[in-house]
């Protein structure tokens, strides 16, 4: 069984969604950042992390893709090929590199850095996002899900980050954005992630 491990309302809720969709039996072990537990398990004391047997994955991203590829046969990882991976990179590249990291940059100035370090960045970051849902008006143009017309470890990522920008305010001025995260973030698989521990109670 899988251990996804992880601090409540964090980045586990999209591992947690991945697990769902799979219908993947798993535990899931709260596990606070920086914790003597979570540096047991990643050298940076950062979470979440997927346990498998004797391996142990890291980065959210990277353990969706994992889940993905070795369930192939569920049907919510890269299309087939190198070029069908080279597209799965690309998309989870952005989620990660452009499309979140306004609000990251928002949290951490906000919570997580000494307050002596802190500077508002709520305009630059609203500003950042926006360009960024710009470009995914684009990218999503003509299709149900990033990867076309099926569901995938691409979407559990966006999906999420979407649900945090909204939980944060920031604005998504995109009838096409807003329409695709109302679309994956109601799946029931979302629903089950977040009682199971993936959102704050």
């Amino acid at each position: 069984m899988y251990k996804a491990v992880g601090s409540r309302g964090s980045r586990v809720s999209r591992v947690l969604w991945m697990l769902e969709e799979l219908g993947l039996p798993y535990e899931f072990v709260e596990v606070a950042l920086r914790s003597p537990e979570a540096y047991a398990l990643n050298p940076s004391g950062k979470v979440p992390v997927l346990i498998d047997d004797d391996l142990v994955v890291t980065d959210s991203a990277a353990i969706c893709v994992y889940l993905g590829d070795k369930h192939a046969d569920k049907g919510m990882g890269a299309n087939p090929g190198i070029t069908g991976r080279a597209e799965m990179d690309s998309w989870m590249h952005f989620a990660q590199s452009e499309l979140e990291a306004p609000l990251w940059n928002k949290l951490r100035h906000r919570f997580l850095l000494p307050k002596d370090v802190r500077v508002d960045v709520g305009p630059a970051a609203a500003h950042d996002f926006a360009s960024e849902v710009e470009a995914l008006d684009r990218r999503l143009t003509g299709k149900e899900f990033a990867l076309g017309d099926r569901f995938s470890a691409v979407d559990v990522l966006l999906g999420d980050i979407g649900g945090w920008a909204r939980g944060g305010k920031f604005k998504v001025a995109s009838d096409t954005v807003n329409a695709y995260f109302d679309r994956v973030l109601s799946r029931p698989a979302r629903a089950r992630a977040d009682a199971n521990g993936g959102s704050f109670r």
